[in-house]
């Protein structure tokens, strides 16, 4: 392998000829070998995005000649294509705020327009990561915005799925109002209830989820970028600060705004822990469905044994045709990871110091993690369970015959503490509160079975009165 000599305040030493990073990559790359994985690609898509902005606004400002602003941008551009994925060698969780990414950008744009000029990687003459890619910017302007336009785009594809979960929800809660059977409260029989009202009810805190999703993302949407080091734009002229974000804007698609108080918008990471907490938020409704299902399905004879499963695979390598919750399974658990994430993002978004915080990195990692489990977990439990769903009305229906729970319909005629001996009674003897009822002549079997109608339980009002 051939090699060329790059120098930085640190000293010297080779670099691989053909990269395209250079010697402060490197250098992290041997710093920080931490999870042994690779930059999120759609956090090297948005730092793409920032530093193309950057180029046009120093370009506008007269700042950057037209000739490097053209090289840098199509330099961006291929970027964000992908095209330079292998060249970003560090890692997620560094130390310096960011700054190893940031110049793991910078060396990779430059020597890329370097290239497109003519020139050889590492001539930093013709385009220098600082003194032209990074041009008005700082790490700690560039990172979080970059950052915050990942998050907004990860999040955006997980409440795609999380609405087709919510619609998939709402399908089964249709196609099963029909289906009666007991509500448990503290997993002991209630009252009647449809299944379709139980999905009903799944589809709606889904709903809320993504609403509330929606809400804290939006905060991903006002940035830092022009205030530089720490907010207070030192370095960059003025109208750079004035139209950056709006150029940013034009790129991405997105509705930016410049933070009102750019040193805040520097210091404060409370708008991640926003998100994350919304993100753990429905993370926790999931793997409460998720273990509502497992009880749900549990059997199949020796269970409640309410609903079948799609079967995914094989449940045992020592148990013939056993078959197991799967999915309900990996959604519990993509939610315990989620919960983990939300804890560390919490920790580092409060232990910032002054001007800056230093852990954006481990923030970034975490959420971005988060977010994708969220959305990987929701499609799953769409295709792979809720979908393929199906009600054992007969089992059902025979459980809510033989449960005690019906009882509640007759304390408006029978009061509170007849009603529990008649319960207490059906218990002991294993017998059914209609025998009992009318062997003791408490009622006639018409007006009975008006009151214990199951479905008349399932909706406002005294069953049997009108």
């Amino acid at each position: 392998m051939r090699y060329r000599t790059e120098t930085d305040s640190i000293g010297s030493r080779e670099v691989p000829e053909d990269a395209y990073y250079g010697i402060q990559s490197m250098r992290a790359a041997e710093n920080f070998r931490m999870t042994g994985l690779h930059i999120h690609p759609e956090m090297i898509r948005s730092m793409a995005d920032v530093k193309a902005a950057a180029a046009i606004t120093n370009y506008e400002t007269g700042s950057l000649d037209e000739e490097r602003e053209k090289t840098i941008l199509r330099a961006c551009s291929e970027m964000k294509e992908g095209r330079f994925d292998s060249e970003i060698i560090v890692d997620p969780i560094q130390g310096g705020a960011g700054t190893s990414l940031n110049m793991n950008v910078n060396e990779v744009l430059a020597n890329r327009a370097i290239e497109l000029l003519g020139g050889i990687k590492g001539d930093y003459k013709m385009v220098h990561p600082n003194d032209h890619v990074n041009m008005s910017q700082s790490t700690n302007d560039v990172f979080p915005t970059a950052g915050k336009i990942a998050a907004c785009r990860l999040v955006q594809r997980a409440e795609k799925e999380l609405r087709r979960l919510q619609k998939a929800l709402e399908g089964k809660a249709v196609e099963f109002y029909p289906v009666i059977k007991m509500g448990r409260t503290q997993l002991q029989d209630a009252v009647p209830v449809r299944l379709g009202q139980e999905f009903a009810s799944y589809a709606a805190a889904v709903g809320r989820d993504i609403k509330r999703m929606e809400t804290a993302a939006g905060e991903m949407q006002t940035v830092n970028l022009g205030g530089t080091a720490i907010g207070t734009g030192i370095n960059a002229m003025p109208r750079y600060v004035q139209r950056v974000v709006y150029n940013l804007e034009q790129i991405t698609g997105l509705k930016l705004t410049q933070s009102e108080n750019m040193i805040d918008g520097t210091s404060n990471l409370d708008p991640f822990v926003a998100v994350s907490g919304s993100v753990k938020a429905c993370a926790v409704t999931l793997s409460k469905i998720a273990s509502d299902l497992r009880l749900m399905s549990s059997g199949p004879r020796t269970g409640l044994g309410e609903i079948l499963l799609p079967g995914k695979q094989n449940g045992s390598s020592i148990m013939p045709g056993k078959v197991n919750p799967v999915i309900p399974e990996v959604v519990n658990q993509a939610a315990f990871q989620i919960f983990g994430n939300d804890v560390t993002i919490t920790l580092a978004a409060e232990s910032g110091q002054l001007e800056l915080n230093a852990f954006e990195p481990v923030i970034f990692y975490n959420l971005f993690q988060a977010v994708d489990l969220l959305g990987h977990a929701a499609a799953t439990f769409t295709d792979n369970c809720i979908n393929g769903i199906q009600a054992d009305e007969d089992r059902c229906r025979d459980m809510v015959e033989n449960s005690v729970g019906r009882v509640t319909a007759l304390c408006p005629y029978l009061g509170y503490t007849k009603a529990a001996e008649i319960a207490k009674k059906a218990v002991k003897e294993k017998r059914n509160i209609r025998e009992l009822i009318l062997e003791e002549e408490l009622m006639g079997a018409e007006e009975l079975d008006r009151v214990l109608d199951p479905y008349a339980m399932t909706e406002p009002g005294i069953p049997g009165r009108k």
